[in-house]
C-alpha cells in the first residue's frame, strides 16, 4: 500500500470520513526532515496496511487544511480517528519511534 496525496479539496472525504484511523504528513519539497522520515512512514503503510491509512498533504499545494489545523513548522504528523484529531507529533523521528507512536493512539 503505498501512501495517497491528499489536497485541501479531498482531506474531508479521504481523512475525517474514513473508516479508520488516517495518518497526515504535512511536508513540503524543500524540508529535509520531511524527506528523512519518508521511507519510514513508506513502511509503517505497508506493516499497518488496513489499520491505518498515511496520507501527505503538500503545504505549499495546500495551505488550507495546514493552517485550519494549525501547522507551524514541518514535518508535523497527525492521526485523526472518527473524523476527529487524536494525536499530533512534530519533527522528524526514527521508524520504531514512529511505530510506538501510531500503536499508542491507534
Amino acid at each position: 500500500m503505498s501512501i495517497d496525496r491528499v489536497t485541501d479539496a479531498s482531506f474531508d472525504d479521504e481523512v475525517l470520513q474514513a473508516a479508520h484511523p488516517v495518518l497526515v504528513d504535512f511536508w513540503a519539497e524543500w524540508c529535509g526532515p520531511c524527506k528523512a522520515i519518508a521511507p519510514a512512514l513508506e513502511e509503517l503503510a505497508q506493516e499497518l496496511s488496513g489499520r491505518l491509512s498515511i496520507v501527505k498533504v503538500n503545504i505549499d499545494e495546500n495551505p488550507k487544511t495546514p493552517s485550519q489545523y494549525g501547522v507551524r513548522a514541518i514535518p508535523t504528523l497527525m492521526i485523526f480517528k472518527d473524523g476527529e484529531l487524536a494525536a499530533t507529533k512534530l519533527g522528524a523521528a526514527t521508524k520504531s519511534q514512529l511505530q510506538q507512536w501510531v500503536e499508542s493512539v491507534v
